[in-house]
């Protein structure tokens, strides 16, 4: 019988609640009484009712965890399904060159990160076409998302068609870059000065904080050399954060 009030960032004065958290992006939030929703929009607060929040943080829970949930049989039915028109495509590209296995990880590592996999020809085209130059799964991903640059830009832009994004300094993405050279290919883990990561998520923190009280989804703009290592170092501390790279970029929108 409650429902959530959000403020949007034009409350002029607040009303009395039990706090709470909004489930889409995480934003503070409040649980007031049917009687209160008619004062709480006058003073600015945008108002949900109760079904609405539970169907959103269900669906923010499958998101969250549907790279979990995708099973190897799934992934052979995706396969099957694709094989119906593009029997060629299938047929060059698994098991010769890739196994179930291997493309189950792939959509995984996609889910993971809310990449939508329902253009399962663009994604087993991406990996037909390079699968033949490296079998590491994580490179695999990355040739995938940028063939599907247009669909993961395409999650974030505004009513305009703009994009707003956070992006790393020069020096920052160059200590990156040559931390990645230095351990990548050595069987070593990346690993930064705590210190260093220390000072870089601050500094990230207040941006990505910026950005959520404004509405907006945080999303940091990288090089494609660092993306993925980019991701994995800041996911802990900002697992909200969406890390794509300069070549997800559509030259056209």
């Amino acid at each position: 019988g409650s429902y959530m009030a959000l403020d949007p960032g034009t409350v002029e004065k607040r009303i009395q609640g039990i706090d709470t958290v909004e489930p889409a992006f995480g934003l503070p939030a409040l649980w007031i009484a049917e009687q209160q929703k008619e004062q709480a929009e006058m003073n600015g607060y945008t108002v949900v009712e109760s079904p609405a929040v539970l169907a959103t943080h269900l669906m923010e829970i499958l998101k969250r965890h549907a790279y979990e949930i995708l099973s190897r049989q799934d992934v052979q039915t995706l396969i099957n399904s694709v094989k119906k028109e593009h029997a060629t495509l299938i047929d060059e590209l698994v098991p010769n060159v890739l196994s179930v296995g291997s493309i189950q990880k792939v959509l995984q590592n996609l889910l993971r990160e809310r990449v939508p996999v329902r253009d399962m020809v663009t994604i087993l085209e991406a990996l037909s076409d390079y699968a033949h130059q490296t079998k590491d799964l994580n490179t695999l991903t990355e040739y995938v998302r940028h063939s599907l640059n247009r669909t993961i830009f395409n999650q974030y832009r505004d009513q305009e068609g703009k994009v707003t994004a956070i992006t790393l300094s020069p020096d920052v993405e160059k200590t990156i870059i040559d931390t990645v050279q230095s351990s990548v290919g050595k069987g070593t883990p990346l690993a930064m000065p705590p210190r260093y990561i220390e000072m870089l998520t601050s500094g990230l923190k207040q941006k990505v904080e910026a950005m959520s009280n404004e509405g907006l989804q945080p999303l940091l703009v990288c090089s494609p050399t660092i993306r993925h290592y980019f991701k994995r170092l800041v996911e802990p501390v900002f697992p909200n954060l969406v890390v794509i790279s300069y070549a997800e970029l559509p030259q056209t929108a």
